[in-house]
């Protein structure tokens, strides 16, 4: 659907953007089949879409996915929706946040499916790490976040946009910047570029490690980035200096080194090394 059509809907719709729920659709109809395309979607799958919007990434899914299960925040869509995925048999809308939804009932009857989003900002690492931690049918995420946020989903250790995100996306999934989308691409038009990033989920992907623990010491690494490792495990985990700094020789972690340049493999092998020297609870 072109962008005066999608114009048009809107107006005739009396819809009025809500900029609480960051409200910027796509209306360019060879870059929403690359999206499509990108999200790897095909009639072998279900997609589950959230944050419908106009309904136009919707009709791009449905025309290559076997069924689109779309959620939508905003009720006051429906008529849009109604009238952009006209002649859409393969599409259902659920007039809910899906944030305050129970994934375990949303998966019931769901077949393996994959995520197609374009989210707002506010939404982004709550609803990511929700589908990662919790999801048993998910295996992709393939989301439109803000250029600067794709930067910090995808970096690599000991870079200035690594943080404590990143690493705990890598305890799931692998996470890849697929394409860059220039702010003129949106309606209306937003203040800042975005891009796509696409995670491909792979639970138990560095091996078997405690999850609650892993994260705990993630969450120490980047609580205070000028300070050292050793000293942010010495202040989080109550350890004595002589603890701390025997745990990161037999992780092979330099003196002085700082949690962002630790891999989240060595995240994992920290993890281990801290459970045999803190007390079992």
């Amino acid at each position: 659907m072109e962008d005066n059509n999608i114009r048009g809907v809107l107006a005739r719709s009396g819809f009025a953007f809500k900029k609480q729920f960051g409200q910027n659709f796509i209306t360019d109809g060879a870059l929403l089949e690359k999206i499509v395309g990108l999200s790897g979607a095909d009639k072998t799958c279900h997609v589950v879409e959230i944050g419908c919007g106009a309904g136009t990434l919707t009709r791009a899914l449905s025309e290559k996915a076997a069924f689109v299960h779309g959620y939508e925040i905003d009720k006051s869509l429906q008529p849009v929706l109604a009238q952009t995925l006209s002649g859409c048999e393969n599409v259902e809308i659920i007039f809910k946040d899906f944030l305050k939804l129970r994934l375990d009932v949303i998966e019931e009857g769901l077949p393996s499916y994959r995520v197609v989003a374009n989210l707002p900002y506010y939404i982004t690492t709550p609803l990511i790490m929700m589908l990662l931690e919790h999801s048993k049918k998910c295996l992709s995420l393939t989301v439109m976040v803000q250029r600067e946020v794709a930067e910090r989903l995808c970096a690599l250790p000991n870079t200035p946009d690594y943080g404590a995100i990143t690493a705990n996306i890598s305890l799931y999934a692998t996470a890849k910047k697929v394409l860059e989308v220039g702010r003129e691409n949106f309606y209306p038009v937003p203040n800042v570029d975005s891009a796509v990033v696409r995670m491909d989920i792979e639970r138990g992907r560095l091996g078997e490690v405690d999850e609650k623990l892993y994260k705990k010491v993630v969450q120490a690494a980047f609580g205070s980035r000028r300070k050292t490792l050793e000293n942010n495990l010495v202040k989080v985990f109550s350890l004595s200096r002589e603890e701390a700094k025997g745990v990161l020789s037999e992780c092979g972690v330099k003196e002085g080194a700082r949690g962002e340049t630790l891999s989240p493999e060595q995240f994992v092998n920290l993890s281990k090394k801290l459970a045999e020297v803190l007390p079992k609870s």
